[in-house]
């Protein structure tokens, strides 16, 4: 028995001791493996150049699509894939048999800000980044990123494009906003920094975005290009500072967004994504960037609003790129970069860069091994016991109480206590897990769009001995700024802030701003979003069997800023 566990721990060991020898993918692109000379030596011209683009793949759309791709793998040979919305099960499957068809292994990507779950059904999705941003314990976040990772790897993908290191300091931002760990950008820098450590110490490569920084703007660059008119003082010291700082920590990749910066490229119209003095200029020359360089998508209207018909592609490699994602049609695009170099706006000195660096990629995530993946078990495989705890601490690490802690400890489960969930027209788990202390306890619903007379026939049940916790729910898919909720819930809300009441947000905490008087509560906790372990938290905050420790990410208004939290 003492010689097995003797050989367990040594084997345990070695193991461990091979891991940390595993050298970064910053650091391997300066040992220029054999594997990938060998493969860059037989790709011919247009072959190279296909490398550089990335198509969108599904798992849930028709069998005619799944089949499309296919035939762009084999007839293309691109470099990769992003995957979006499916399922974890048919992923697996489905990536197999694309590797099969792809002569040079395919690099698999995807959009995992908040885990699998932000593209695939069935599996984790683990909180906003703006509820990461109001915990404390950044060892939480790493052992986030290291479960993401895990995950990521068990389906055969080995990019996450995350996190998102804007610093998002435009309460009105529509694109990216709760995809932020706030407006602070020592704060944003320090938790991005522990997820990417996660992800990247878990054998997944990363792309920190939205570069040089898309934080402050009120326009999303899906419909349109943004403008930031601001210095470049302000930009270098503010927007770019994550960026410089997590360069500094080995990124291994950088994700370039579509918006026009005047103050470092004054062409009009020109989108950072195809800018050669901010890509090339600035983020691999002054910042001295070495890793993989990855566009936003490139049928976004920022980027292809004024850069029609595949231009756009062959810009964005002049830039500086070297992978373009979701190009609008990766046949055409290969075809006008071969002619940009026959026009000698583009050589191949410059992809063949490129090339190698999304080579090293592939040897680094292991493809110069052929891999299969196991597709038994896997949606038990991403559906682990220990991610759903690690979840669970992380709702609760991100509670964060603005008001009332002596209030909360003045709740009793003696007392009757009337529950209003307003948003929601069916009991919530809050409530459920309320009723487990205060047995007393009377539970009601104010749908979204609750009128004054429907509010009146449940405020007028409640006698001056109950006690009353109105709890706020954003029932939206993404939790965004204005709420929708009815004037006569508005008024509602900032009414009962003046009585003896416990009220608890589930949304964005920017929404605070729209909700007057709610400053006034006797007790406010911020829970950032609608699902359950975020209600299971707050709950456990209300039963007192969790103290708050979160603060808040940003500056709500003129009562509740950055940094708020008891």
């Amino acid at each position: 028995m003492k010689k097995t566990l003797f050989t367990i721990s040594i084997g345990l060991l070695i193991a461990l001791t091979a891991n940390a020898q595993q050298p970064s993918y910053i650091q391997m692109l300066e040992q220029q493996p054999k594997w990938v000379d060998s493969v860059f030596k037989k790709l011919n011209k247009k072959q190279k150049i296909a490398q550089m683009f990335f198509v969108a793949a599904y798992t849930n759309k028709s069998k005619r699509f799944t089949d499309s791709i296919g035939k762009v793998i084999r007839r293309e040979k691109i470099g990769g894939l992003v995957f979006f919305q499916g399922g974890p099960v048919r992923q697996a499957i489905l990536t197999n048999q694309y590797q099969k068809r792809a002569r040079v292994p395919l690099l698999i990507a995807s959009d995992g800000e908040w885990g699998l779950g932000m593209r695939l059904d069935s599996t984790i999705s683990y909180p906003y980044q703006m509820a990461l941003g109001a915990v404390q314990n950044k060892e939480l976040i790493y052992k986030m990123g290291l479960a993401v990772a895990k995950d990521f790897k068990r389906i055969g993908m080995h990019m996450n494009l995350a996190p998102d290191v804007d610093v998002n300091n435009n309460a009105k931002n529509p694109v990216i906003n709760y995809r932020s760990f706030g407006e602070n950008k020592y704060n944003v820098t320090e938790k991005a920094s522990a997820y990417m450590k996660g992800m990247q110490d878990g054998g997944l490569l990363v792309s920190i975005k939205h570069y040089p920084g898309h934080g402050d703007t009120d326009v999303d660059s899906h419909y349109d290009l943004p403008q930031l008119k601001f210095t470049r003082e302000r930009l270098d010291s503010l927007e770019m500072y994550p960026f410089k700082e997590l360069i500094k920590q080995g990124a291994a990749g950088v994700m370039i967004a579509h918006m026009n910066i005047p103050a470092l490229d004054p062409t009009p119209n020109m989108p950072s994504t195809l800018s050669k003095p901010i890509v090339t200029g600035i983020l691999k020359e002054q910042q001295n960037f070495k890793g993989i360089i990855i566009s936003d998508a490139m049928g976004m209207k920022g980027v292809v609003k004024h850069f029609k018909d595949g231009e756009a592609d062959v810009m964005g490699i002049i830039a500086g790129n070297d992978v373009l994602e979701l190009s609008e049609n990766s046949k055409r695009a290969v075809k006008m970069v071969r002619q940009a170099i026959k026009d000698k706006r583009l050589t191949m000195e410059r992809i063949d860069e490129s090339v190698k660096k999304i080579l090293t990629a592939k040897y680094w995530a292991g493809l110069n091994v052929k891999q299969t993946i196991n597709e038994d078990n896997v949606w038990e495989d991403v559906n682990r016991t220990e991610s759903y705890a690690l979840l669970q601490q992380l709702a609760d690490a991100s509670m964060t109480l603005l008001k009332g802690r002596d209030f909360i400890q003045t709740l009793t489960p003696n007392k009757r206590t009337f529950m209003i969930d307003i948003g929601l027209t069916e009991s919530s788990k809050f409530q459920r897990e309320l009723a487990t202390v205060y047995k007393n306890s009377i539970a009601f619903q104010l749908g979204k769009a609750a009128t004054a007379a429907d509010i009146a026939k449940v405020l007028s049940q409640i006698t001056p001995d109950d006690q009353v916790v109105i709890a706020i729910h954003d029932t939206r898919t993404r939790p965004g700024n204005n709420i929708p909720l009815s004037a006569d819930l508005k008024v509602m809300i900032t009414n009962m802030a003046t009585k003896d009441a416990a009220f608890v947000l589930f949304a964005n905490p920017y929404n605070l701003a729209s909700m007057p008087g709610i400053e006034n509560a006797k007790a406010l906790l911020v829970a950032y979003q609608k699902e359950e372990f975020m209600q299971k938290s707050a709950a456990s905050v209300l039963k007192k069997e969790l103290i708050p420790t979160g603060k808040l990410p940003i500056t709500a208004n003129q009562f509740f800023k950055y940094g708020a939290g008891l």
